[in-house]
């Protein structure tokens, strides 16, 4: 069954980004997210074993969540996420996996920083714009290139604090994606408690 990235993600509005040193780690700060309520999370593949992750998540994953792969770049990255039960994909860049997961029905959030990279990105098969790093620009560059564009569904990632949630909702993103403000190091083994305790505040910011 495909997966409508798109309504997924602007139902849940916070796509957590799972970038760790360790795969166990990466699993156990996965695991707490999905626990707590985070309903899309990215593994992203500059974790070590980042497939075997996805797959655990997979298992553990409540109906209605989702798993997907990050940093995937290759299409030889796609056939390995969508092997391990990748639900989506999320790539940095406008890069070759885009096309190729788009062929095999895997939607794609795919990253770009200018309206040409959105534009492109779209055109290749993205089904969401990864807008990064939106930090350099803040919520008044999420505005600048959205307008343009107002059929394109944009997540703003990359440095969003708790703080800055309500600003970049306002400028139009359906969803954001945070890593380190919400994840920390606890996909590297950190304090798994202080994770549960940031993404209950996440959540509770966008309920």
């Amino acid at each position: 069954m495909t997966v409508n990235l798109v309504a997924e993600l602007a139902a849940a509005r916070i796509l957590a980004v799972i970038r760790g040193t360790d795969t166990a780690g990466a699993i156990a700060a996965g695991t707490a997210l999905l626990e707590e309520g985070v309903r899309v999370v990215e593994v992203a593949l500059t974790t070590p074993d980042a497939a075997r992750a996805v797959e655990a998540l997979r298992a553990v994953a409540a109906a209605g969540s989702l798993v997907g792969a990050g940093t995937v770049l290759t299409a030889a990255d796609v056939a390995q996420v969508a092997a391990a039960g990748a639900q989506f994909v999320v790539t940095p860049a406008v890069v070759e996996s885009i096309a190729e997961a788009a062929r095999l029905g895997l939607p794609v959030a795919a990253g770009a920083f200018t309206p040409t990279e959105a534009y492109t990105a779209m055109r290749l098969g993205a089904s969401a714009i990864k807008l990064f790093p939106v930090s350099v620009g803040g919520p008044a560059y999420l505005k600048a290139v959205r307008d343009p564009f107002p059929d394109i569904p944009f997540v703003a990632v990359g440095g969003v604090g708790l703080a800055d949630l309500p600003g970049y909702f306002a400028a139009g993103a359906i969803a954001v994606g945070v890593g380190g403000p919400l994840v920390g190091d606890a996909a590297s083994g950190g304090d798994l408690d202080a994770l549960r305790q940031r993404a209950r505040a996440y959540l509770s910011a966008v309920a």
